[in-house]
């Protein structure tokens, strides 16, 4: 772990990718208090407002993976935290003026859509500037992060809503998307990284090209059957991201804490946040102990067994102790794949991959949001809702268990014959 911060650049582009996760989340989880209490009769709006973080990768996503193959990808995460700090300070001055809500929802869709062009971006080169064998340690890191601000970053939004308002949260939010741009500006990242397939003119880039590349990446994926496996499971992963984006919410504020939602919903991101930390640091040693497949297989079954309990919960601190639990079997499931991923991708390719990985997930989270705000509460229960999440959860975890050992056997007897040119069973 040490060894990856002794690579500056790294070093300066994680806390970049920091700086813009933390910033976002408090400018995010303080808008939703916000909906919440303004319009506390149409909770739909806070469902609304969390699937516009989502939808745009339905509109981009064409864009998102050549951008990161084809231009400069230090230019493209940088020019990404100008945009959205700018786009802040409108939403921030459109809710000052209490300009009509949509108006403050187009602005989320679109800086949201901004947002889409970094992850590629910024995964692209740190897979550039990593050897191979510091993948999962990257990723391990990568998830500990995800703990420390989900840890702080949810309490801070609601600390911040109740003491300066949405307007003092989102001035946190364009300040931490001014530091990722700096950031990321500050670094010298080597111009083959940057530009693995060499410099595109913007004017040479046209529908038919686009299109191509984006091709280019499905057929790369359907070239590795590992690949694809892991890919497919992305859809159920969405559905269950979006379930868990509000259900906390939802179970606090109308079931289990109606007077002090606020404050549970907070401490629920402190059990997320401390969870996920413990997690990451229990998923090195099993990393290194069991295969890759066997701690996504056993970890999804897991996790379905807690969301059920979650479903059961008559209390928020037994909600509050269950969603720990989860948490720290959640880290584990979230290192194993983002270590695997960066094996099986070249970096020529691994942004018109990434490409795929979020509209596949953000299409799953944006129509369980859609269905949430649309059915909630005519028509699903929390319980309800609670359980079609585990259901998910278990389905996914049957479909890794009948394909991913097989694949892995498969693609590991393939490296072994292309680098010795012996025939391997596999």
């Amino acid at each position: 772990m040490i060894d990856l911060f002794r690579n500056r650049i790294f070093t300066r582009l994680f806390i970049a990718t920091v700086c813009s996760q933390l910033a976002s989340t408090i400018g995010t989880m303080a808008f939703a208090f916000y909906l919440l209490d303004r319009f506390t009769s149409q909770p739909a709006y806070a469902s609304i407002a969390e699937m516009l973080y989502s939808a745009p990768t339905i509109v981009v996503f064409l864009f998102i993976g050549v951008f990161a193959d084809r231009f400069d990808r230090k230019r493209i995460a940088e020019n990404t935290g100008w945009i959205r700090a700018v786009l802040s300070i409108l939403i921030l001055a459109a809710l000052a003026a209490k300009v009509w809500i949509p108006i403050v929802f187009l602005l989320l869709f679109l800086r949201s859509a901004v947002t889409k062009f970094y992850f590629p971006a910024e995964n692209a080169m740190i897979q550039g500037l990593l050897r191979e064998d510091q993948y999962v340690q990257a990723s391990g890191l990568n998830q500990t992060a995800i703990g420390v601000f989900t840890l702080f970053g949810t309490g801070l939004g609601a600390v911040v809503y109740y003491a300066v308002g949405v307007l003092g949260a989102l001035t946190i939010d364009a300040l931490g998307f001014l530091i990722t741009a700096l950031l990321v500006r500050s670094v010298s990242v080597p111009v083959e990284v940057r530009l693995p397939n060499g410099s595109t003119s913007f004017s040479a880039l046209n529908m038919k090209v686009v299109w191509g590349d984006f091709r280019g990446g499905f057929h790369y994926i359907l070239s590795s059957k590992l690949l694809l496996s892991l890919i497919s499971g992305f859809v159920l992963f969405g559905l269950i991201g979006g379930s868990f984006t509000m259900l906390p919410m939802l179970t606090m504020k109308y079931e289990l804490a109606p007077t002090n939602y606020a404050f549970f919903v907070s401490l629920y991101s402190l059990f997320l946040g401390a969870g996920l930390i413990i997690g990451s640091v229990l998923g090195a040693k099993l990393l290194e102990k069991f295969k890759l497949y066997q701690i996504l297989i056993v970890c999804l079954l897991l996790i379905g067994c807690c969301v059920t309990m979650l479903g059961f919960a008559s209390s928020p601190w037994v909600y509050l102790m269950v969603t720990f639990i989860t948490a720290c079997i959640m880290a584990p499931l979230d290192m194993a794949i983002g270590g695997w991923l960066p094996k099986l991708v070249e970096p020529s390719m691994m942004g018109r991959v990434s490409a795929w990985l979020d509209p596949v997930k953000m299409a799953g989270q944006t129509l369980m949001l859609g269905l949430i705000a649309w059915l909630y509460p005519s028509a699903f229960t929390l319980l309800g809702l609670h359980l079609f999440v585990a259901g998910l959860l278990f389905l996914t975890c049957l479909v890794y268990a009948l394909t991913l050992p097989k694949f892995a056997r498969q693609e590991e007897a393939t490296r072994i014959q292309t680098k010795t040119g012996a025939v391997v069973e596999a």
